[in-house]
């Protein structure tokens, strides 16, 4: 198995040479089961334990016989501590019980600490069956400490199947697919609508919920997509020639840009309504304003050519 970087001090090289039952927790596993506080180990359930003298046994002992326990001995005061606990607290988290996790407090544990050998911090220790197997100190770097737990689990993963047992846990449930949000009645209503080509039962109904929600994004493209499809199936295939030849005519240019918009012709659609919106004035200027916007919300708002044709359109009117 895999150590940490043997330069890293002389006391975390003197501890991993010595881990293979050279540090006897019976005498606390004593004290333990003679604790009346050690009715229930802490945090049960979960891959993080905060684990204190009474708990030491079923939250370490008794799961180590499980899967290895990775003990994180830690102090309030401890600077590195505070760089290192959240590493493993994401890394347990993400080894879905594989491994657990528990931290303790050696101001508030002494005789843990003293148990372990304790001479500085932050120290993590693996225990597996009741005793430890490797350890390192020192806040090392995320990437080591990823390498340092993978060589423990390979290390140990023939010895205790329920190690592979929640890995394939963790490989199912990733590909999983989202569970699904329920449908809203609202918008099943208008998509029933559309489906049987009433767009005026579906306009009105994504109204509703606009009248409720003003601010619903969904509700809104939607209601634009509606009211363009309905425009769509009308659509003159003249129109963009009438238009090109009458360019004071609004009601043909917006004719037209729908047109443009039906065969692809985006960016050709905003710039005639552009064009219209700066040579009108007044109610035909606001219509074309309208229109223009109603296209927009056909496609992403980070879409390059809404983006462009919105600066355009600003410069005109402004």
């Amino acid at each position: 198995m895999s150590r940490p970087d043997p330069r890293q001090t002389a006391q975390t090289a003197a501890l991993s040479s010595a881990m293979a039952g050279a540090v006897d927790l019976a005498a606390l596993k004593a004290r333990s089961e003679n604790s009346k506080a050690a009715a229930q180990p802490t945090g049960s359930g979960s891959f993080v334990l905060d684990v204190t003298e009474p708990s030491f046994q079923a939250d370490v002992l008794e799961r180590s016989m499980q899967v290895p326990v990775v003990v994180d001995l830690w102090a309030t005061w401890c600077e590195p501590c505070k760089q290192l606990s959240p590493v493993l607290e994401r890394l347990a988290a993400a080894g879905n019980g594989a491994w657990v996790l528990a931290k303790i407090d050696i101001d508030a544990s002494p005789r843990i600490a003293q148990a372990f050998g304790v001479q500085s911090i932050p120290m993590v220790i693996a225990v597996v069956g009741g005793q430890p197997v490797d350890a390192f100190t020192g806040a090392l770097p995320e990437p080591q400490i990823r390498e340092w737990i993978s060589a423990l689990l390979d290390a140990m993963r023939d010895r205790m199947p329920a190690i592979k047992l929640a890995e394939e846990g963790a490989a199912v449930a990733a590909d999983e697919p989202a569970e699904e949000e329920p449908e809203d009645p609202r918008f099943t209503e208008a998509e029933n609508a559309l489906e049987l080509g009433d767009y005026a039962m579906a306009e009105a109904a994504y109204e509703r919920i606009l009248a409720v929600e003003p601010a619903n994004e969904q509700a809104t493209a939607a209601l634009s997509q509606v009211r363009f499809l309905a425009r769509a199936e009308n659509i003159d295939p003249s129109a963009v020639a009438r238009a090109d030849a009458d360019p004071d005519d609004v009601d043909i240019q917006l004719a037209a840009a729908d047109a443009e918009v039906a065969m692809e012709g985006v960016e050709a659609a905003f710039a005639r309504l552009v064009a219209t919106a700066g040579r009108t004035f007044g109610e035909d200027r606001d219509r074309v304003r309208e229109h223009l916007v109603g296209l927009f919300e056909l496609f992403s708002p980070d879409d390059p050519r809404v983006t462009a044709a919105r600066r355009a359109l600003a410069r005109v009117l402004f």
